[in-house]
């Protein structure tokens, strides 16, 4: 996997968001992934856990944008982190501090860790 790649990774992230479908962004997770989330304080840690926050987080309308990525492979992992930003149906706008984690898992590339904080500094 190359780094053009690895960034595609995160267009069909981004893509899956902006279909508003909590399954849809799941099925991009691995089963046991852990998920950092953005507007939630509660750690997620599988399917059901992580389809809970989406459910919350995309009627609000996410689209995302990133800023700054920085992207490692080693061997069968990826690693994608920045700054993306994210505009929502009601005018609002959110930058975040983002890490993508990904494994190759029966031949497809699957999140295994996302941590996503809101910047601390306006």
């Amino acid at each position: 996997m190359n780094t053009s790649e690895v960034s595609d990774l995160f267009t069909q992230w981004n893509n899956a968001i902006q279909t508003r479908d909590p399954k849809v962004v799941t099925a991009l997770y691995a089963s046991d992934a852990t998920l950092l989330p953005t507007i939630s304080n509660i750690v997620r840690h599988n399917h059901a856990e992580i389809e809970d926050y989406f459910a919350l987080f995309l009627p609000r309308g996410p689209i995302g944008e990133l800023l700054e990525e920085n992207i490692r492979v080693i061997d069968t992992i990826a690693i994608n982190s920045g700054v993306y930003a994210f505009s929502f149906d009601d005018g609002s706008t959110a930058q975040a501090r983002y890490s993508f984690v990904y494994k190759k898992i029966d031949s497809q590339w699957k999140i295994i860790e996302h941590h996503s904080s809101v910047m601390p500094e306006q």
